[in-house]
């Protein structure tokens, strides 16, 4: 195993379009959604381990929830935890990761994943990620998994491919990036063949992602930029508590890989979803002959088709004439609402929130 080989995990986030389940307390990345009796983040883990150890996996959260992964990871050392005082989106919380990783290891390469994807494809997925690190080490390049789209999804972003990379067969210079397109846009996408969704899983190294910030995001490279004498030492925490919250709060996207003229795109298959929405954990479950889904429960069905059915506890749901909704009820919340309309989750969380108070979130 290569000791320079780094990953982190990004698992601040609250998951609000997951609600009730996903809960500011216990974010979606920290619940077993597949009853496997392991999180979405321990699976993330168990992913990336044959390719990086465990002394080299860095995790970014928001401080209060050291004690869940402290609970959920015990393999990982309490040092390799790094806290965030304040949420500020992707871009700060890689460029101070790159920072730490760094001071550590100058010659460190970094793969860099979300907490709460799913990937069936897990082979292919390890043959990506090597194959990527091997092509970030042998240049100043910024590479990025995508996706092989299967559908004309509007809720992705999508990667234009370019033209190939020499001596690497799957990974190609990228064209441009589109977020979210309206479905017309995404259905042309998909005809053409040269547009991949955006998995949001990255690959550098330290040195190279460092150099982007300072080039093309050099509000945030100059917060960061202390002396290497701060990171991984005592006196780093107190650094960022100070500076991070001066941070703008914006995507690695928009802050590197949309401005920078050396990124790549790895195109691949690999059973991947962003499991960002409950119909996306739909999709993603199986289901019976009436396309029905049940999490983790017990469901007494009558006439009903294309629901998803999630219930914590030991109750029993008896429902009738249900189409393409979905119903998920977990400790003071229940959620009734068609598929159709779960975009509106976020929103309504929002709501509930100002009008009946923390708890409910």
């Amino acid at each position: 195993m290569n000791s320079h080989r780094y990953c982190v995990i990004m698992c601040g986030g609250v998951g609000s379009r997951f609600w009730p389940f996903s809960r500011n307390d216990k974010p979606k990345q920290f619940l077993d959604f597949f009853g496997t009796g392991k999180s979405l983040l321990q699976l993330t883990v168990d992913r990336i381990l044959p390719i990086v150890g465990a002394d080299n996996i860095i995790l970014v959260t928001n401080r209060q929830y050291a004690g869940i992964i402290r609970e959920q990871l015990p393999q990982v050392k309490e040092s390799n935890i790094l806290l965030e005082p304040a949420r500020r989106n992707t871009a700060p919380c890689i460029c101070w990761a790159a920072h730490h990783i760094h001071a550590l290891d100058p010659e460190a390469s970094i793969v860099t994943l979300p907490s709460d994807h799913l990937v069936l494809k897990e082979e292919a997925f390890r043959k990506a990620i090597s194959e990527g690190l091997d092509f970030v080490e042998n240049g100043n390049r910024l590479l990025t998994l995508g996706i092989q789209p299967t559908n004309p999804n509007t809720g992705y972003g999508y990667i234009q491919q370019g033209a190939p990379a020499e001596g690497y067969s799957e990974i190609r210079k990228v064209k441009s990036f589109t977020e979210k397109p309206n479905l017309e846009m995404a259905k042309m996408f998909l005809d053409s063949g040269e547009f991949f969704w955006n998995a949001g899983i990255f690959l550098w190294t330290a040195k190279s992602v460092l150099d982007a910030f300072s080039k093309y995001s050099p509000e945030i490279a100059q917060l960061f930029d202390a002396p290497e004498s701060i990171y991984g030492t005592p006196h780093e925490t107190a650094f960022i508590d100070e500076t991070f919250p001066l941070s703008p709060s914006i995507s690695i996207d928009y802050a590197i890989m949309e401005k920078a003229d050396n990124v790549y795109v790895e195109t691949v298959d690999l059973g991947w979803s962003d499991l960002g929405t409950w119909n996306a954990l739909y999709e993603a479950s199986p289901r019976n002959n009436e396309g029905n889904v049940t999490q983790n429960c017990k469901v007494l069905t009558s006439e009903c088709q294309g629901t998803m059915f999630a219930v914590g506890g030991d109750k029993i749901i008896v429902a009738a004439g249900l189409k393409d909704y979905i119903v998920a009820d977990n400790g003071n919340a229940l959620l009734i609402c068609p598929r159709s309309d779960e975009q509106k989750i976020r929103q309504v969380v929002t709501e509930i929130k100002t009008r009946f108070g923390e708890e409910f979130v």
